[in-house]
């Protein structure tokens, strides 16, 4: 049975802007610590071989440190750390000292690119390739050891950011496209992720864990609804989603 791989971003205590992005698109994907502990405890009442999870969390955002470990620790678990490089000591990101520590304590520290260019996927290839090269290069002088994980940002996947990801030896890359299946582009692991989000339900992270698969249909179905309806929309598009997730938040709270 293949893990079922969960996406995170940043949480926070009082304000989103105190971790990681700030911007409105960014701020739809933190969750408050309140939310982040519901989904935490959904998912400690599934832990086991039957139901295998792995969290990720992506950007590289200060509160993976100031708040999520000491979490995710608690519970004997650790996670898997995507970091922006060139976010990296900039305010409400992680700075060198903290990657190091958090590596120390068994989290999985990898690539969340250099820039986390907007579109990833319509870079050029020799800027895919700089990208995943330079941030791999910085984490490891931070590191000390090999870097051979990553996360694509903004869940923009084709085969040549995986196979540009390679060139960069990268071996482990997970998308936000979400899938459990794993396949393999000439040497690299390509792994999806299911998205948790401001506005899931308490127990969103605990149900897509579990075998039946409701809440992953769910999740692929909108995915790929997104995908068909974001060119349609363009610039409307996030303020639309923000009436949907204010929406989804009301019911999922009531």
């Amino acid at each position: 049975m293949n893990a079922v791989s969960l996406l995170f971003h940043d949480v926070y205590a009082a304000n989103p802007r105190e971790s990681g992005f700030a911007s409105d698109a960014a701020d739809r994907y933190k969750l408050s610590a309140a939310d982040v502990d519901a989904q935490l405890g959904g998912l400690a009442s599934v832990r086991g071989d039957r139901h295998p999870f792995l969290i990720t969390v992506d950007d590289g955002g200060v509160s993976y440190y100031t708040m999520l470990a000491d979490r995710l620790e608690r519970l004997g678990w650790r996670g898997h750390c995507f970091v922006t490089t060139d976010a990296i000591g900039s305010r409400g990101f992680l700075d060198a000292a903290q990657i190091r520590e958090l590596d120390a304590r068994g989290h999985v520290i990898g690539s969340h690119t250099a820039s986390h260019p907007s579109r990833f996927s319509a870079c050029s290839v020799d800027r895919m390739r700089q990208e995943w090269m330079r941030s791999r290069q910085v984490l490891e002088d931070v590191l000390g050891h090999e870097v051979v994980v990553a996360s694509v940002p903004g869940g923009a996947y084709s085969r040549t950011v995986a196979l540009t990801a390679l060139d960069a030896g990268l071996r482990t890359l997970f998308t936000s496209e979400p899938i459990t299946a794993i396949h393999d582009e000439q040497g690299c692991r390509v792994l999806g992720r299911f998205t948790i989000r401001r506005g899931d339900g308490p127990d969103t992270a605990r149900r897509l864990v579990l075998p039946a698969p409701a809440a992953r249909w769910s999740a692929w179905a909108r995915w790929n609804a997104k995908g068909l309806v974001k060119p349609v929309l363009g610039s409307t598009y996030l303020r639309v989603a923000d009436v949907v997730l204010a929406w989804s938040a009301r019911r999922n709270h009531a």
